[in-house]
């Protein structure tokens, strides 16, 4: 379906009213750039896969999780690293450049806004960048992590066929993930190595969670991009910001848990609507 002119407007009024703008970015924003969401019909990794994102607990407590996590993990990688920012990354880099907005808040664990450039970027669920030990204090780049991965497992081939999913992994059959190795932590020799993302299930850090709260407060308005709000970490953003009065606009495709609250919303690609407004 083709933008609304209106639509445009209303988002371009709306951005050059304010010029204290919170940004909260969820899947969404990241779709155009070759990652897929979770919700969307038809297309979301829901719609298309009876798979679902691993439960924290689970993979805490079943090694047979973990070795299958982290295969999967393996192999959708290069890819998923390999993704660059798509516009709508871009226009709220331009935008922070100049002091729009006084912070972006990403559900995404891509670091795809990190890579246009902004600076002023908060992780609500943690980046798939870094691997820690839940056991003791060592971390270790995501990176220098594959290629440990890859000296233990020689026999595992990466493919471009496989489809990335939003936290960086693909689906595998059981015959590709078995005889698939873990390190051990090569600091205190326990076996919870583990991406520094908050998976399903698992809370988020409480200073991280104050930090949003004063970054609800500093704002003049709320934008969020490309987020359905289902899960409460971004929904409770949208209810903190109209608590204080503050208005809030949606940019998202399909519904969200917002909806009956918000004081606008669009439905529109981002990389359709963004062009249409004033540079």
């Amino acid at each position: 379906m083709p933008v609304q002119s209106s639509d445009a407007n209303t988002l371009d009024r709306f951005i050059k009213e304010h010029k204290k703008i919170l940004v909260l970015t969820g899947a969404g924003i990241s779709t155009e750039s070759g990652i897929p969401d979770y919700r969307s019909a038809d297309v979301g990794l829901y719609a298309r896969s009876k798979n679902r994102p691993v439960i924290y607990q689970q993979f805490i407590k079943n090694p047979e999780v973990r070795v299958r996590y982290w295969a999967r993990n393996y192999v959708g990688w290069p890819r998923f690293s390999s993704m660059s920012p798509n516009y709508a990354h871009k226009f709220l880099k331009n935008l922070e450049d100049k002091n729009k907005i006084v912070h972006i808040i990403t559900q995404n664990v891509d670091k795809l806004h990190t890579k246009a450039g902004s600076k002023n970027v908060l992780e609500l669920h943690g980046t798939a960048y870094v691997v820690h030990c839940l056991e003791c204090d060592y971390t270790i780049d995501r990176h220098k992590f594959q290629d440990v991965l890859s000296s233990l497992n020689p026999q595992v081939s990466i493919k471009e066929l496989y489809s990335v999913r939003p936290d960086g992994d693909v689906e595998l059959t059981p015959e590709e993930i078995g005889g698939f190795k873990v390190p051990e932590c090569p600091k205190c020799q326990g076996n919870l190595l583990i991406p520094r993302i908050v998976f399903f299930g698992d809370n988020i850090p409480k200073k991280r969670v104050q930090r949003v709260n004063d970054f609800v407060e500093e704002c003049d308005s709320l934008l969020v991009m490309g987020s359905s709000l289902f899960v409460y970490s971004g929904y409770r953003i949208v209810l903190g910001a109209k608590s204080a009065n503050k208005p809030v606009a949606v940019v998202n495709i399909g519904p969200t848990r917002a909806d009956d609250c918000v004081d606008f919303k669009i439905e529109a690609r981002f990389g359709e609507i963004l062009p249409l407004l004033s540079p």
